[in-house]
């Protein structure tokens, strides 16, 4: 498998913490976002959208969107599981990841960013957008897991939410928001960064990591 990435992309951090989760391997390969290397002709072609990642399959197929990508590995390979069995808990959790994947990151992330410049803001009103989407985002997930058993986000075993809670937090810390009120999410993280899955997922350990 072949996966297209940016070493500070929040969808691709989280295929490959889903990768190394399940010991699967890949050959990493990369996209410069901020250099527009994923609007490329040959970007566009592999993928319509111009996002990252893209997993390109052993037979030629490619996957987009990094929660399907995540599920399609869980279903070739079931263990570690990325979801409960259980309809409540399965849907628990995927809520929780599209919270993250489709409310705060699809509207804070590069691409929005850029387009709020090319309408006349400037670089700290875009970014203070960033910070506000994020911080009121990650309140509410903050208190969707206040029920909700640890040491990760749902329970004793990593699932499908915390590969998107772990690279938002990544991005939250670059905007500059505050954590200190989401102790539950920070625990979360604590109990995935120390599993070696999650800590060589991380951006700074990239190839493409500047």
């Amino acid at each position: 498998m072949i996966l297209w990435g940016y070493w500070r992309s929040s969808a691709a951090y989280r295929v490959r913490i889903a990768l190394n989760l399940k010991g699967l391997s890949a050959e990493h390969r990369f996209r410069h976002l901020r250099q527009g290397e994923h609007r490329s002709e040959e970007a566009l072609a592999l993928n319509p959208q111009g996002l990252v990642p893209a997993l390109v399959l052993e037979d030629g197929v490619v996957l987009t969107q990094s929660l399907a990508i995540c599920e399609y590995l869980d279903e070739i390979r079931p263990e570690p599981p990325l979801l409960p069995r259980e309809p409540v808990a399965r849907a628990r959790v995927r809520a929780f990841a599209q919270a993250i994947a489709a409310e705060i990151h699809a509207v804070q992330n590069l691409k929005v960013l850029n387009r709020l410049k090319a309408l006349g803001h400037s670089q700290e009103e875009a970014n203070a957008w960033a910070h506000d989407v994020i911080e009121e985002g990650l309140l509410a997930c903050e208190a969707l897991l206040r029920d909700q058993p640890g040491p990760f986000c749902f329970g004793a075993m990593p699932s499908l939410a915390d590969l998107a809670l772990v690279p938002q937090l990544y991005n939250a810390r670059r905007f500059g928001v505050a954590l200190g009120p989401m102790p539950r999410l920070l625990a979360a993280e604590a109990a995935c960064m120390a599993l070696p899955a999650f800590a060589e997922a991380a951006p700074e350990r990239q190839a493409d990591a500047e």
